[in-house]
Order: structure tokens, then C-alpha cells, then sequence
């Protein structure tokens, strides 16, 4: 259930959602989520490679990282900060930092100069090789050695 943010000041917020390297795409669904799920967005602010979004419901938001790092893949992570008290509960602000990557499901990869296929997407890539069909599972870290190929990039 989201919290409502009805009688709470318009600059009121709970999370702040960090979209960092993203196509517009991840940004659109991340806002239609929201709207969706019925959270209140109280700022969104233009910053270096991303946007942040401030909004109203930190459960919703850790929430929507999950969906994010599911659909597009990449990488999130959930930080807290104790923001204050209230009738001797601690009240904490998240911060939900999404990285997104250059290729997505299905898109054809270079990995160690192989050709494969991106099959899923999420806490690690999967991939197929091309050719003999071996998957190959990557984590976040050696995300890096993942490439888009050229020539399927400019089709």
C-alpha cells in the first residue's frame, strides 16, 4: 500500500530515485510506474548523466528499483539515511541509485571477443554464445567486458 502524501507540505519526500545512464526509455517507465502505483512526485531535478526524482513512498521506490533492475538490468543500489524522529521512531530517507547499461535483452554483445546473445537481464547478464549456443552468466562487476558489436549497432 503507498503512503499518502495528503496533508504533508508539496516538498515532502521519502526517496529519492537516481536514474544515472539511462536511455529515456527506463525514465518513461520509471514515471508511469509511479503514476501507476499512485506515488506522489514532489521534485525531479536534471543532473550530470541522469535525473533524480524525489518521491513520496520509500517501500514504492525500493520497489521500483527491483522492477527497473529486472526490465532494463544494470545495476541498483538502496542506501538509507536517518532523517529524524517521530513519536520516538526513527524515520529514514532512501536513496535508490539505478545504472542502467547500453544493451538490453536480445541485443547482440561482444563478451571476451565472442559473439552472444543477451538473454536475461537482472542481478547478472545471461548470455549465449552465438554460434555453439554455451551460456555464460556475468555479474555486475565484469559488467564492463560486455560490448555492443559494431556492425549490429548500426543497423
Amino acid at each position: 500500500m503507498v503512503r499518502s502524501a495528503e496533508g504533508k507540505r508539496p516538498e515532502y519526500f521519502e526517496a529519492i530515485l537516481q536514474l544515472r545512464n539511462v536511455a529515456d526509455e527506463v525514465y518513461q517507465f520509471a514515471k508511469q510506474d509511479l503514476k501507476k502505483g499512485g506515488v506522489y512526485i514532489s521534485k525531479e531535478m536534471d543532473v550530470v548523466n541522469g535525473k533524480d526524482i524525489y518521491i513520496s513512498d520509500n517501500n514504492y521506490g525500493k520497489a521500483l528499483g527491483k522492477r527497473l533492475l529486472k526490465e532494463f538490468g544494470g545495476e541498483c543500489v538502496v542506501t538509507a539515511s536517518l532523517y529524524g524522529q517521530h513519536d520516538g521512531k526513527e524515520i529514514y530517507r532512501l536513496t535508490i541509485l539505478f545504472r542502467g547499461v547500453d544493451f538490453k535483452k536480445g541485443d547482440i554483445v561482444e563478451y571476451k571477443a565472442e559473439p552472444y546473445v543477451v538473454k536475461v537481464m537482472g542481478k547478472e547478464v545471461m548470455l549465449q554464445h552465438a554460434k555453439n549456443g554455451q551460456k555464460v552468466h556475468v555479474k555486475l562487476k565484469d559488467i564492463g567486458l560486455i560490448k555492443i558489436r559494431k556492425a549490429e549497432a548500426e543497423d
